[in-house]
């Protein structure tokens, strides 16, 4: 979709894409080898985790192939937030990520960086779209308002792993993805 609508962005003069990511990227790198899980037994949070880091990796191909034409891309965290999305995960999963509340609903007690309303995780990707403070960047992450951090200590849950914003990853899957569903 977004190679659809590149002549617009490009006639933009000073497009941005902003594209939802999330802190499952830290579940898996992206497997080139076999990332449609044909050899390899499934796992629903690594595949997961690998989505999420794919589409990391895309924006930052993007940024890197289409800034001479002042288009810029952002990969966006907004928050771990409870939305309709979670109807496919269990009482159990959701509980074992600390988002059923203390009444028993799908939720949190309390919000914070991480633990976000619908409406504050809405603020990272509008940042995104339009801050000045921005201009000029593409190609990174963003959380919290804000440019991530590399997440080089597991303890401390921010930031972006190394792995979602690789250079050389992102141009491979760039050219690799329309081979990918064939």
């Amino acid at each position: 979709m977004t190679k659809a609508l590149l002549p617009e962005l490009k006639k933009a003069n000073g497009a941005r894409v902003v594209q939802i990511t999330s802190r499952a990227h830290w579940f898996s790198p992206f497997h080139f080898g076999d990332p449609n899980f044909i050899d390899t037994p499934y796992d629903k949070w690594v595949a997961y985790g690998q989505s999420k880091t794919a589409v990391s990796l895309l924006s930052v191909a993007l940024d890197e192939l289409y800034k001479k034409d002042n288009i810029h891309s952002f990969a966006v965290h907004p928050g771990s937030i409870v939305t309709n999305l979670s109807h496919n995960l269990t009482d159990e999963e959701l509980s074992a990520m600390g988002a059923i509340n203390k009444n028993g609903e799908r939720g949190y007690d309390s919000y914070n960086n991480e633990h976000k309303t619908i409406k504050e995780g809405a603020a990272t990707i509008v940042w995104c779209a339009v801050s000045p403070q921005l201009a000029g960047y593409g190609g990174v992450y963003c959380e919290n308002g804000d440019i991530a951090p590399l997440a080089t200590d597991d303890s401390i849950r921010i930031g972006v792993k190394p792995w979602a914003i690789d250079r050389g990853a992102a141009l491979k899957l760039w050219e690799e993805t329309p081979h990918l569903f064939k």
